[in-house]
């Protein structure tokens, strides 16, 4: 099969390469799919850079990708949950990434069929960041009707489907943005957007029941003096010193990673198919494009998630 993928790691134009791999081998409880679209995510290109080798080592070579949508081609023995010729989508096991590739291996549980409404682009670009909206929002945070959230950076992958997650729950939502993001923010659903680079989410009207950080350093400190006591302060960034910090301001720091879960892209795929949520393609590339995307990325000025067509 063809893929991207690295034999060592370095700056992506150095390392980044797209040839032949061996096909994946499939255990009893995957499904094989064939890949039609995969998304890119900041966490690709920091593994091409190694940066993560001290707390995330990975085997070389490693073939790129977390975010697939396909069609399950092949199923091992114990697969109950899909068939051959089932359009899914997924977030594949962070150990082994692979998505950037003609087919890719991944245990059952991870996969969900994919959104009705929308094509494997779309598909492709939610499972990441869709997940991680809603493990911060729901399961770390449980933001209810009536709550007051701040959401950081409301433009960025993340933060475009949590605001809209936190619509469909009912929540008045504040989020940063820069100014070009703003009108973006209020149609997903923002009721405050504030422009980082011109005002301060402090001087807003504070007294947040939860805030969503996936920025750290400053912001994230910043943000401790803006939740009301008891609040909770939910970050995909470590939380330096974070138990001093709750007692400190009287609220809840709850730092996590996303883990996928295919009974949650389950929920995902029926609030993208009621309209609730809906994903923002930024720029589509081929695979042979595998490191120009990724470059795009790291350049941070997408607006909306970056796709790979595979096939």
């Amino acid at each position: 099969m063809r893929a991207a993928y690295i034999e060592a790691f370095g700056a992506i134009e150095d390392v980044v390469r797209v040839g032949v791999r061996p096909d994946p081998a499939i255990r009893a409880t995957e499904v094989v799919i064939r890949v039609r679209s995969a998304s890119v995510n900041p966490i690709d290109h920091i593994v091409a850079s190694g940066a993560l080798q001290t707390v995330h080592p990975v085997a070389l070579p490693l073939t790129l990708g977390n975010d697939a949508a396909g069609v399950v081609v092949g199923k091992g023995a114990a697969v109950t949950r899909f068939n051959v010729g089932d359009e899914v989508y997924t977030r594949v096991d962070p150990a082994t990434s692979g998505a950037f590739a003609d087919y890719v291996a991944v245990d059952q549980n991870l996969v969900a069929l994919k959104p009705e409404t929308i094509g494997f682009d779309a598909a492709a670009s939610l499972p990441l960041v869709a997940l991680t909206a809603w493990q911060g929002l729901v399961e770390r945070a449980g933001l209810s009707e009536g709550q007051k959230v701040l959401i950081h950076a409301g433009s960025g992958g993340v933060g475009s489907i949590a605001i809209q997650l936190a619509r469909h729950l009912g929540a008045h939502i504040t989020t940063t943005v820069s100014a070009d993001g703003a009108a973006q923010a209020r149609e997903h659903g923002a009721h405050q957007v504030v422009d980082y680079r011109t005002e301060k989410f402090e001087d807003v009207d504070g007294d947040f029941d939860v805030v969503l950080d996936t920025l750290g350093g400053e912001v994230q400190e910043r943000s401790y003096g803006v939740l009301k006591p008891g609040g909770v302060l939910v970050s995909t960034v470590w939380v330096p010193a974070a138990q001093e910090a709750a007692e400190r301001h009287g609220i809840r720091v709850e730092p996590f990673f996303m883990h996928p879960s295919g009974k949650q892209l389950e929920t995902l795929a029926r609030l993208v198919d009621a309209g609730t949520v809906r994903p923002f393609i930024d720029r589509a590339y081929g695979l042979d494009e595998t490191a120009d995307a990724l470059r795009h990325s790291a350049s941070k000025h997408a607006k909306g998630k970056i796709v790979i067509r595979v096939s």
